[in-house]
């Protein structure tokens, strides 16, 4: 059995809410971690005796920790590049969904090293900036083979892997978006399902309409996949009801919502994630986050990594965007890059530090959780633990 103590902690963020504060903050604390779980967690006067070696206790000289952040969306699995279209768009070329295609013929010619290699090298930057949990998206290929590729991929750095054929319809199913629909739905579907655990449609002008997008969640659904949803990115639309329609564990982006939206999403264990490193990107509108908390909607952050829309893996640069331009404190933040993703992807077990949970941890260098977002840009991650043992 082994056994790591953690002192000297300024600002520990727990997660386990304490009364009016759902962080569980503790200062002075300390943390007790056996066997790659969190043992204990309080005050450094409250500490039990240990008996370990100086390798097992770290001092960490009035640094703040908190739960590794967990990514729900990102989608990391993609041949080429498009620094042309975010040029484009801050010389005042409007976004859309199209650019999408223009990934799906580079990943299609990319070999596979190519792509594990990319992947591998993005995992490492998401592990560098505190990143323990991570969902990835296939959704770049768009035939079956490619697909099970992608997903295949994917499941070699996550087990969080979600099947997504309705990205948008690729070019050689132009005349024929009944029979691509059909495709996803089956074959598809098959194919992907071994390496999967969620399926998900962009349900959004240019993508794919609510009926269909229903079909193909049903499908996944019957196949044993949770559900999720891309839903009112570029416009107001069906797709927060849909997401609530088939329970949907999270409907993604949120960028503009109804009155009846809102309402939906409250009374629902649907989380709304959102995703500012598009509205960063895109120069659209961000997503009204006070909105929705006021309305009591459970919250995520994440950063959509992709190579179109969001080409950043940086939680810590979400929290200041939501700080920033969204309505949140930075505890609310902070708490919905933690525990709002491990909520967005069914997971109790990351998100928080409560006895049990898996030890993925971050150290900041700073005193407190707020630096992430009084210090943007600044590589405040000094150290990252995941499964209690130190990686960055």
């Amino acid at each position: 059995m082994t056994t790591t103590v953690l002192t000297g902690i300024s600002e520990l963020t727990t997660n386990v809410a304490s009364g009016d504060d759902p962080c569980g903050t503790i200062v002075d604390a300390a943390v007790v971690i056996r066997d790659g779980r969190v043992a204990w967690t309080g005050r450094r006067d409250d500490l039990p005796h240990h008996d370990v070696t100086e390798d097992e206790h770290h001092d960490l000289a009035g640094r703040a920790v908190l739960p590794g952040f967990v990514d729900s969306h990102t989608h990391l699995v993609f041949g080429g590049d498009r620094a042309d279209e975010f040029e484009a768009r801050m010389r005042g070329v409007p976004y859309a969904a199209g650019g999408i295609r223009r990934t799906v013929a580079a990943t299609r010619a990319a070999t596979e090293e190519e792509l594990r290699e990319r992947l591998r090298a993005l995992v490492a930057e998401l592990h560098r900036q505190g990143t323990t949990t991570f969902e990835i998206k296939t959704g770049y290929a768009l035939t079956v083979d490619g697909e099970e590729r992608l997903a295949r991929l994917a499941r070699e750095v996550t087990e969080e892997v979600t099947f997504l054929g309705a990205h948008v319809v690729p070019p050689e199913w132009d005349e024929d978006r009944a029979g691509y629909v059909e495709t996803v739905c089956t074959t598809m579907l098959d194919a992907v399902r071994p390496h999967a655990r969620w399926i998900d449609v962009f349900c959004e002008t240019g993508a794919f309409t609510a009926e269909e997008g229903e079909r193909i969640l049903r499908a996944g659904i019957g196949a044993g996949l949770l559900p999720r949803v891309h839903g009112n990115q570029l416009s107001a639309g069906p797709g927060v009801a849909l997401a609530v329609a088939v329970g949907a564990a999270s409907v993604d982006h949120c960028t503009y919502l109804s009155d009846d939206d809102v309402a939906l999403l409250a009374a629902s264990s649907t989380v709304a994630t959102l995703l500012p490193g598009v509205e960063f990107s895109t120069r659209q509108p961000y997503p009204d986050a006070r909105r929705l908390i006021d309305a009591g909607v459970t919250v995520a952050l994440a950063s959509d990594c992709n190579p179109g829309s969001s080409f950043t893996s940086s939680l810590p640069l979400m929290i200041a965007l939501a700080v920033r331009e969204m309505g949140m404190t930075p505890a609310e933040a902070v708490w919905a890059a933690t525990a709002g993703g491990a909520r967005a992807l069914r997971r109790d077990d990351v998100g928080h530090l409560g006895a049990g949970a898996r030890a993925d941890l971050v150290v900041l260098d700073a005193p407190t959780r707020v630096h992430l977002a009084y210090r943007p840009g600044v590589p405040l991650v000094q150290a990252v633990y995941a499964d209690g043992v130190r990686r960055v």
